[in-house]
């Protein structure tokens, strides 16, 4: 497997697979292509058919100015490799073509094309957790001692670079207020939700700052402001939600937080080698359903849990969204992503606290529950895979659209 560096990127949201993704690829298609006059992109499937909500046309026109740019929406035509596929060609002033690519948008804001591009140095040789287990029960050492036993001591000015940036996020979103972007109307919440808790009493605590905290870094998401792909922007504000509030629950070391981070990351990167961690591929549960898995491993490190009790509670984070649909209402990152994040923040607390409570013994490993996520992302139809042609984005879309015949 590669660095967990591919799981953390600092950018710019609302969309890794949709923004992050295709600013990245049209970025390295003009610097490659010389004496270009224009050029041309085809968008397929689930980059055609949401590209427009989550703004994917205005980052590649942005990575590609001053230069005019032709974009083709081919929701109804397919690339076999993946659904967030993109065609780019260059032109030149007599209309004549001076290169082509076709690449694809995996998720989390990585890249992959048919050829060896985007090869990435492979440093760990162990992919599966049981694998991982059983080496570190055999050594006697913990995750992030194995992932810096293969990332080497500069991952952690690597990690404290994310921990700021998350924790930026967080501050940034509890204090801006207003309407988020792209034409739903909804309004921001997360100051309004933390001022209550605030006020409110102990037992309203718990839920009320982790939905704050969610809720910020998911409305900066949502309004493009620069968020941690953790591991992808649509499920951004669960990781650092949970990180923020055991950070002033438990009054944990900053060290802590950065180990934390280490074993999240390494969750989140075996997910997404044996199976995705795109909406478009796997449905939500790749997205929200990983970052559960890594928040709930996060905490259960946090909190003391062993090798064992951590794998469980990174089990249950995952198995418990399994075949969560991708359906944002009008293609944005909105509806029901930011409340998604909210919800898994506090569900990744409270399986932490199981997984303690146990001793970590259970029926299902991790790992089979990652082949099930895989195999069930690809049974869902594509309605259901970020496309906005079913579920909740259908229901809203047909109940606006009797709205404005009434």
């Amino acid at each position: 497997m590669e660095s967990i560096r591919e799981i953390y990127r600092i950018g710019a949201g609302p969309s890794s697979s949709h923004t992050m993704g295709p600013k990245l690829a049209a970025e390295q298609f003009r610097a490659r292509v010389k004496g270009a006059a224009s050029f041309q992109v085809v968008l397929y499937e689930s980059l055609a058919a949401t590209g427009k909500g989550h703004l994917t046309d205005k980052a590649i026109r942005e990575a590609l100015a001053p230069f005019p740019v032709e974009i083709l929406w081919a929701q109804d035509r397919q690339q076999p490799e993946h659904p967030n596929a993109m065609d780019f060609t260059a032109l030149d002033e007599n209309g004549r073509v001076l290169d082509s690519w076709t690449v694809f948008s995996i998720g989390g804001g990585a890249l992959r094309d048919r050829g060896s591009t985007f090869a990435t140095p492979q440093i760990y040789p162990l992919q599966s957790l049981t694998e991982i287990m059983e080496l570190c029960g055999e050594e006697g050492i913990t995750y992030w001692e194995f992932v810096a036993r293969h990332e080497g001591e500069d991952i952690w000015n690597f990690l404290e670079e994310i921990r700021a940036a998350m924790q930026s996020c967080v501050e940034r979103g509890l204090t801006t207020e207003g309407v988020l972007p792209g034409g739903l109307g909804l309004a921001r919440k997360a100051s309004s939700y933390h001022q209550k808790t605030l006020l409110g009493g102990a037992e309203m605590r718990r839920t009320g700052l982790l939905a704050a905290y969610a809720l910020a870094v998911s409305e900066e998401n949502a309004s493009g402001g620069t968020v941690v792909t953790a591991p992808t922007c649509g499920a951004s504000g669960v990781l650092p939600s949970v990180l923020r509030y055991l950070k002033e629950n438990m009054k944990a070391r900053p060290r802590s937080i950065l180990q934390a981070l280490a074993t999240a990351g390494l969750i989140g990167l075996i997910i997404k080698n044996n199976a995705s961690i795109s909406g478009a591929e796997v449905g939500c549960q790749g997205e929200v359903g990983s970052a559960c898995a890594m928040a709930a491993a996060a905490a259960a490190q946090l909190m003391g849990g062993t090798i064992r009790q951590i794998e469980y509670a990174a089990e249950m984070g995952l198995e418990h969204h399994l075949g969560l649909t991708c359906d944002p209402v009008g293609g944005l990152v909105q509806i029901p992503c930011i409340e998604r994040n909210a919800m898994a923040a506090s569900k990744a607390i409270s399986i932490a606290h199981m997984a303690l409570l146990s001793d970590g013994s259970h029926r299902i490993p991790f790992d089979e529950v990652v082949r099930v996520m895989k195999e069930t992302g690809h049974d869902l139809p594509s309605l259901y895979r970020e496309t906005s042609h079913g579920g909740l984005a259908k229901a809203y879309g047909e109940r606006k659209e009797k709205r404005g015949s009434a």
